[in-house]
C-alpha cells in the first residue's frame, strides 16, 4: 500500500484538472457558449421600400428663331437668341457652351463671355443674348457651324440645353443662317 503523501500527490493534479474543467463550464454558462440562436428574427414579416431620383433641373426654352447677323463684310458677326428661364432661376444660373467642330460635338464654355453683359430682358419677360461668332468664322465663313447651348446650372446639376447652329455662310458672312436644334 502506497503512503498517505504519495496517495494525495497522485489526487492532486486530478483534483486541479477536475477545477479547470469546472471554471471553463461555468464560464462557457456566463457567457453563453453553446447558447442556441432562435431563427425568429430572419422570419420577420416586416417589410420597406424607397425610391430615389436624380435632382432635375429644368432647362430653358427657345422662345423664337434665332437670329444670324453677319456684320461689316463678316467682322462682328452676331448669334442672337431668343429664349425663356424656368421659374426660380436666375442669369446667375445660366451657363453658355458652344462648339465650332460641327453639330455633336463637345461643347466648351465660350471663353471672354458674359451671360449678364451679353443678355438683356425682353418686355415680354423672356432674355435675348448675342453671341459673337470668332473673327475667321466671320470673315471667311467657309461654311463652319457653330453650335451654341444655354443650360441651367443648379449647383452640381445640369439641365438639358436649349441649342441653336449658326453657319457664317461662305465669303464674308453671305448666306449666313442660324436654326434652333
Amino acid at each position: 500500500m502506497l503512503p498517505m503523501r504519495d496517495t494525495l500527490r497522485r489526487r492532486a493534479p486530478q483534483r486541479r484538472w477536475s477545477v479547470r474543467l469546472r471554471v471553463l463550464l461555468a464560464a462557457g454558462l456566463v457567457l453563453g457558449a453553446g447558447a442556441t440562436s432562435s431563427l425568429a428574427d430572419w422570419w420577420d414579416t416586416e417589410q420597406a421600400s424607397a425610391t430615389f431620383r436624380a435632382g432635375e433641373v429644368p432647362a430653358p426654352a427657345l422662345t423664337r428663331a434665332c437670329e444670324y447677323s453677319p456684320g461689316v463684310i463678316g467682322l462682328g458677326a452676331r448669334v442672337r437668341i431668343f429664349w425663356a428661364l424656368p421659374p426660380g432661376y436666375s442669369l446667375a444660373d445660366v451657363r453658355v457652351l458652344a462648339s465650332t467642330s460641327g453639330l455633336g460635338s463637345v461643347l466648351a464654355p465660350l471663353t471672354g463671355f458674359s451671360v449678364q453683359g451679353n443678355t438683356q430682358q425682353l418686355a415680354d419677360g423672356t432674355y435675348r443674348t448675342e453671341v459673337p461668332t470668332n473673327l475667321l468664322g466671320g470673315l471667311l465663313g467657309l461654311g463652319s457651324e457653330l453650335e451654341i447651348a444655354i443650360t441651367v446650372v443648379n449647383g452640381q446639376w445640369v439641365s438639358r440645353s436649349a441649342s441653336v447652329a449658326s453657319n457664317a455662310g461662305l465669303l464674308a458672312g453671305i448666306g449666313g443662317t442660324c436654326r434652333n436644334l
